[in-house]
Order: C-alpha cells, then sequence, then structure tokens
C-alpha cells in the first residue's frame, strides 16, 4: 500500500522499524484494518522484504523501534521480537520493555493459534460428531455411570475449552473430557 503523506511525515520520511533507510510503504499491523495510520507503519522495500524471514542479525535494529511511541510501531516490533525471544538480545530487549497491555495484546494476536478439540487418539473434533467413550465415566449429579463404549451423538464443542464438549447420556446433558472420548 502506498504512504500517506501523513504516515510519511510521523518519522520525518525514514522506515519505523530500521530507521535507515526512506519508508516507501504503508504497512498495516493485523488484525487492525488501514483505515488509519494509527494502525501502520512506515516501512522500507527492505524491511518489508524482511517481515516472513528469520534474519535474527537482521532484526537487531528492533533495539531501537521498540522504544517509539507509536503503538503500531511497538506491536510490530513486539510481535517480530517474539519470533527470537530464544536469542539473548531480544529475551533482553522484551523483559526490559513495559508497553501497554493493549499494544501487547495487539501484538501477540496474529501469533495466536486457535485451540482445536481433538479426542483421545488426537481425532480432530468438530459439532454434530458422534464420539465413543473410551473408559467408564462417574456421571456428576447423577446417579448413573457411563460405560465403556456408549456412543454419544450429536457433540457440542464448548468453545471456551478445547478440552470439554457437550453431550447426551441417557437423555440427560453432560460435559465430557476430549480425553475420554474417541470420533466414532
Amino acid at each position: 500500500m502506498s504512504i500517506s503523506p501523513s504516515l510519511k511525515e510521523r518519522n520525518q520520511g525514514q522506515c519505523e522499524l530500521c530507521n535507515s533507510e526512506a519508508s516507501t510503504i504503508a504497512y498495516t499491523v493485523s488484525p487492525k484494518n488501514d483505515d488509519s495510520i494509527a494502525n501502520q507503519v512506515a516501512l522500507c522495500p527492505k524491511c518489508l522484504e524482511n517481515l516472513d524471514k528469520d534474519d535474527a542479525f537482521y532484526w537487531r535494529v528492533l533495539e531501537g523501534s521498540i522504544w517509539s511511541t507509536e503503538p503500531s510501531v511497538q506491536a510490530l516490533s513486539y510481535r517480530l521480537l517474539q519470533k527470537f525471544k530464544n536469542e539473548d538480545w531480544a529475551n533482553d530487549l522484551i523483559s526490559s520493555i513495559d508497553l501497554d497491555e493493549k499494544t501487547v495484546s495487539w501484538a501477540m494476536s496474529a501469533l495466536a493459534v486457535k485451540e482445536i478439540h481433538k479426542d483421545a487418539f488426537g481425532n480432530v473434533l468438530e459439532n454434530g460428531d458422534n464420539v465413543v467413550l473410551t473408559q467408564a465415566l462417574d456421571v456428576k449429579g447423577t446417579n448413573f455411570t457411563a460405560s465403556k463404549g456408549t456412543v454419544v451423538k450429536r457433540i457440542k464443542l464448548i468453545a471456551d475449552n478445547h478440552e470439554q464438549i457437550e453431550g447426551k447420556i441417557n437423555e440427560q446433558s453432560i460435559v465430557i473430557l476430549t480425553k475420554f472420548v474417541k470420533k466414532n
């Protein structure tokens, strides 16, 4: 994306990461959109080219950019530093900065991996699947035990916990740990 005059002016025409090359690209820091320069970082072609590369030596430039006053520059710098957190220089830098919680959350949002519900054997579970219990389970709040081999039809995934599903046994809705089921 081409750079707006106001974004270019924010760092006097220099790349906001390396601060040594002319900025020519407006890079939007995901998951934000490009409707505001507050969500963008002015980059040079060299920094843009290196975004997907794991060149720890090149990214030592983050030792300067992480101290920017712009949240978008901080978020992108912090995100890139996370790639190299096993390097002493990056780890020291990460532990020495005190960023706003919103900025850290913004930076880490792109690195978050959606949790997937899996059965005891690693099979991916989805809403509506049928599963079989791999062991007998005492059903809390009732007076029965669900025996090994019981089929639970049309399960529902519990959104905020990838280790739990919901299903019906003996017309009773119960929560079942995914480690005790096998996809049918």
